[in-house]
């Protein structure tokens, strides 16, 4: 818990009566409260800016600037539109108090002031400070917590993925060594040593995409051009055909994007989808990519739909995160990690839903649609 709740309270307290401005100060600090004066509206947004006061007790019938014109000021000024204002004023109608919490204030004191009440309604506010700032350190605390996680399980998700295909690797040769006068055998270990070490660069790649954080330069291509690019990828990259059917009026559809990026995500998408079938043992895959533009027309959703086993419920909280995943094989479980780090970083969202009544998988992404001469769909 930060000391903020522990620490002395400053009260910024602006009168043009001198009496009022005795009174309160003599009970805020009889409270224990710091107190700070001003007798008009330039003074106080001068002391405001210099000593960040933690409150504002504001008279609003001042000579010259009038407390609602120094509220607006304090609000407009990024040093001081954080400080809280608590209203003093001789006016009580109902118009009064909304003119005056339309203005920034967060509460309204009429005079005659009621020490007791102006006490208790001062520290209310300054309470809630105290809630506000705990929440802010909390959630800087856990933001640090889950950086220094994440970090973690990737260091040690590459050490492990690494360590275990350099074994892989070594084991290989070892192989190859002692069968240096079988060629045949020697070709075959050879080539298990080329798949470990293709693997190895696959990681290494991986990681290099996640570790971009800067907007990506964009191009502009034809939507059709870069769905036919996306499954070329990832043909190339398994040797395996995919059959998705296509859905949506997208022929006349350009977009910019980077196209590395895109076809690389959609790929492990497309691959994911497939895969998500093995513990089936079915011959038929059938994947549905649909592409619509968003309501607004700012976006083009993208929708791919399986119907292969779902989300495996030991891996749905944590899919995201570096190499998690439901298979056995070494070197894996970054797809889905790459994949939402590029969509964000080209301005979309991705989302995954596993509807086990349909027997569906819906991977739903979305990407900022600039037109630029193309028609909408």
């Amino acid at each position: 818990m930060s000391d903020f709740s522990s620490k002395e309270r400053t009260v910024l307290v602006v009168d043009d009566e001198p009496i009022n401005i005795q009174l309160l100060q003599r009970k805020l600090e009889w409270d224990g409260i710091r107190v700070l004066t001003a007798d008009n509206g330039q003074d106080c947004l001068i002391q405001a800016k210099a000593d960040q006061p933690d409150l504002i007790l504001l008279d609003v019938m001042m000579p010259g600037m009038d407390g609602f014109e120094v509220c607006q000021k304090l609000r407009e000024d990024e040093t001081t539109k954080a400080i809280p204002v608590i209203f003093v004023t001789a006016h009580n109608s109902k118009q009064g108090k909304l003119e005056g919490l339309e203005a920034g204030a967060v509460d309204y004191i009429t005079k005659p002031i009621d020490l007791d009440e102006t006490i208790a309604r001062v520290r209310t506010q300054l309470n809630f400070l105290s809630i506000n700032q705990a929440n802010i350190d909390l959630t800087r605390r856990l933001g640090e917590s889950r950086r220094s996680a994440a970090i973690g399980a990737l260091t040690q998700g590459i050490a492990h993925n690494l360590n275990n295909l350099l074994g892989v690797v070594m084991g290989y040769l070892e192989l190859a060594k002692a069968n240096h006068k079988d060629p045949e055998k020697v070709l075959q270990n050879i080539a298990r040593v080329e798949t470990a070490g293709n693997r190895i660069v696959g990681i290494i790649k991986q990681l290099s995409s996640v570790a971009f954080t800067t907007r990506l330069p964009l191009n502009e291509i034809p939507l059709e051009e870069l769905l036919a690019g996306s499954l070329g990828r990832a043909k190339e990259d398994t040797n395996r055909e995919y059959d998705v059917e296509l859905k949506g009026d997208f022929k006349n559809i350009s977009i910019k994007t980077n196209i590395e990026a895109f076809e690389d995500t959609l790929s492990k998408l497309i691959i994911n989808a497939w895969e998500s079938y093995d513990s089936l043992n079915t011959e038929e895959r059938p994947i549905t990519l649909d592409v619509s533009v968003s309501e607004d027309g700012s976006n083009l959703d993208f929708k791919l739909i399986d119907h292969g086993c779902g989300i495996d419920p030991e891996i749905e909280e944590n899919m995201y995160e570096p190499f998690i995943s439901s298979k056995n094989t070494v070197g894996v479980g970054m797809g889905l990690t790459v994949a939402r780090h590029a969509i964000r970083t080209l301005g979309g969202e991705i989302s995954i839903t596993s509807d086990k009544d349909k027997g569906e998988t819906v991977v739903a992404f979305n990407h900022p649609y600039h037109q630029s001469g193309s028609s909408k769909a």
